[in-house]
């Protein structure tokens, strides 16, 4: 068998995500850093065994400290109480980070891999769409992920290998709590039932990122989601099933603030399985649901009994 050689890697938006995808790179023996704006994470990353770096991609001067690797993850979240816009967060925000680690620089890394969103779509009449779909973003959220995107392989165009993955929306673990509160409540929710939902469960979700670094080709997207996309109302119900909550219901002429409001769209997942070789371990929410809130440290998510 053929030693593994151990890398170095650089986080950029160590959360939810980035959190597991440090441990499972650290299980295959590499040095893992992350960048964060928080001294306490930076302390909850070093007991994880992750070097923590203190900056802020919004503050440029801060990155001074950004260390040379073999691999960068682009997956930072948008942080509605900081303050900046989107567009300040994923688009000025990258440029920052690849004036330290990209293309021409003194750190400049081999590998780039940046999450983007399923919402670049703008389908709205229940398509099918892939990574050769028309990207047409009508939200705010897209648009900036889309111009990101063009960003990222712009910048690797000539030097260094560079992929962009479009998650769907990630759930899993202690993700839930919002969305079974307003189920418990009776609250209608917000947008249509009859809608289409594209899911990836967050450990699917690494998967196909460790995939990507090791198989993707140079200046290829990958649109990471799930077997089964569903109806909103279905999703809903199933997750009212296994919380022991009241039947949902909808409140079409309400916007929703979770991204669905007026997209519509299938997403087909056939490139990552074909091309990557990932085998989700949760091709559905019928497996990934009652693991999500079967392994929650919350006990609010479970059926209360009696």
């Amino acid at each position: 068998m053929k030693e593994q050689t151990s890398m170095d890697k650089l986080i950029v938006g160590c959360g939810y995500l980035g959190r597991r995808v440090a441990r499972a790179w650290m299980a295959e023996g590499d040095r893992v850093f992350a960048l964060t704006r928080s001294a306490a994470n930076a302390a909850d990353l070093q007991a994880m065994g992750v070097i923590p770096i203190i900056g802020d991609i919004c503050q440029p001067e801060s990155l001074s400290d950004l260390p040379g690797v073999n691999t960068v993850l682009f997956a930072v979240g948008y942080d509605r109480g900081s303050g900046k816009s989107q567009r300040e967060v994923y688009v000025d925000g990258l440029k920052a980070v690849l004036q330290i680690v990209g293309p021409g620089s003194a750190r400049s890394c081999q590998r780039f891999l940046y999450v983007s969103s399923s919402s670049v779509y703008g389908q709205s009449e229940g398509e099918w769409v892939d990574e050769s779909s028309i990207t047409e973003p009508v939200q705010p959220g897209g648009v900036c992920c889309l111009e990101a995107e063009q960003l990222v392989f712009s910048s690797f165009a000539a030097h260094g290998s560079a992929n962009v993955l479009r998650l769907s929306g990630i759930y899993g673990p202690d993700r839930l709590l919002s969305r079974v509160a307003t189920l418990r409540a009776g609250e209608p929710i917000a947008g249509r039932g009859d809608a289409w939902l594209n899911l990836i469960h967050v450990d699917d979700g690494v998967r196909a990122i460790q995939a990507c670094e090791k198989f993707g080709k140079p200046r290829q997207t990958y649109l990471v989601s799930d077997d089964a996309p569903m109806m909103r109302s279905e999703y809903y119900e199933k997750l009212a099933d296994l919380t022991g909550s009241p039947t949902p219901t909808f409140s079409p002429e309400t916007a929703s603030s979770r991204g669905s409001g007026g997209i519509n769209k299938r997403c087909l997942n056939r490139r990552i399985r074909e091309e990557l070789k990932v085998v989700l371990a949760y091709p559905s929410i019928s497996v990934g649901l009652p693991h999500a809130i079967g392994t929650s440290v919350d006990s609010n998510l479970r059926p209360s009994v009696g």
